[in-house]
């Protein structure tokens, strides 16, 4: 990286989180130059090893996240949590933020060119590592994602609503495009990976069953499924347009408790969601109030317009028998 001009302006961003927001930025449009060369360049889809939850680890999942700690350790960042690293990483002794990411979510889609992206949290920092991360969602300072697609666009949260900027590939700049992001509430599209439907409680099984029923179920329309299985995809199509993201708990072992990690992803993913209002569960509670005990610990994600997250918790709140049988006498439905 030669150009130190500013790849973002600082209009909208606070004065003390901005050096970290450029730097994050700047290695961005390093990552996204290398996907976009994809096999003309590096080989960045084969497996390289696992991270600490026995994940397959592609060769840009290191790469990317050897990048971000690299340039982060010049700025304001005195901890580093990566989902490719075990521990928390020391960067600034003297820094005064603690930065958690995913420095490239939706790796698997590396090799069939569909969008994936950069996800990241940051808090005030304490002076232990782990207590600077296991605590409540609600007390990031700033939340957002990088995505690498069509365009290379970041979308963030201090706190005060939630902004889009997208890189202008002629000037090498992030340009506001939104400065208050709002999802959309009506829409008939619902993202979930039907191929689990087996193993899912009933109270999922019963919403996901009313929605497939369409018009001449008891939801009385059509819907339409999308699952990309890249978290930013889906978070960045739900803020564009609607509709509810949903990765439950299910019965399969290690899934206990959902598949996607609080700290890098459900609580900045939810920060962004819940300040371009909607809303973001574990199916039944705010995400926004969740703390976990350790750093990769994982939790349900429901996300979305907020009228479709809070049906799914009436589900949960139903009967028993109204959530056994297929479109069933279901409470909610009843006048």
């Amino acid at each position: 990286m030669t150009s130190k001009t500013p790849c973002i302006k600082a209009d909208k961003i606070p004065d003390s989180l901005y050096p970290v927001i450029e730097s994050l930025c700047r290695v961005s449009i390093e990552v996204a130059k290398i996907i976009a060369k994809g096999p003309l360049g590096q080989s960045l889809g084969h497996e390289v090893g696992e991270n600490t939850d026995g994940d397959g680890q592609k060769a840009l999942d290191v790469l990317a996240d050897d990048m971000f700690a690299d340039a982060l350790r010049s700025e304001d960042v005195r901890w580093y949590a990566s989902e490719e690293q075990e521990e928390v990483v020391g960067l600034n002794p003297v820094g005064g933020l603690a930065l958690a990411i995913d420095p490239l979510d939706g790796s698997s889609n590396i090799d069939v060119n569909v969008s994936i992206g950069t996800i990241f949290s940051i808090y005030n920092a304490k002076e232990d590592a782990n207590e600077s991360f296991l605590r409540p969602a609600n007390e990031q300072i700033a939340g957002g994602y990088i995505i690498y697609g069509p365009q290379t666009g970041l979308v963030v949260t201090f706190g005060a609503g939630t902004q889009q900027y997208v890189l202008d590939p002629d000037s090498g700049e992030f340009i506001l495009v939104n400065d208050a992001m709002k999802v959309p509430e009506a829409t008939n599209e619902f993202a979930i990976n039907a191929s689990n439907y087996r193993h899912w409680g009933k109270p999922v099984r019963a919403f996901i069953d009313d929605c497939v029923a369409g018009a001449e179920g008891p939801r009385e329309k059509n819907f339409n499924m999308r699952w990309v299985a890249s978290l930013v995809a889906e978070t960045h199509r739900i803020l564009t347009r609607g509709g509810i993201f949903l990765y439950p708990s299910d019965a399969r072992p290690g899934y206990e408790n959902g598949r996607l990690r609080m700290v890098y992803e459900c609580a900045p993913i939810a920060f962004l969601v819940e300040q371009a209002g909607g809303k973001a569960t574990d199916g039944s509670d705010p995400i926004m109030n969740h703390s976990v005990s350790t750093l990769h610990a994982r939790t349900p994600l429901i996300f979305g317009t907020p009228e479709k997250v809070a049906r799914v918790a009436t589900y949960h709140d139903l009967p028993e028998q109204e959530v056994s049988a297929l479109f069933g006498s279901r409470g909610l439905f009843r006048t």
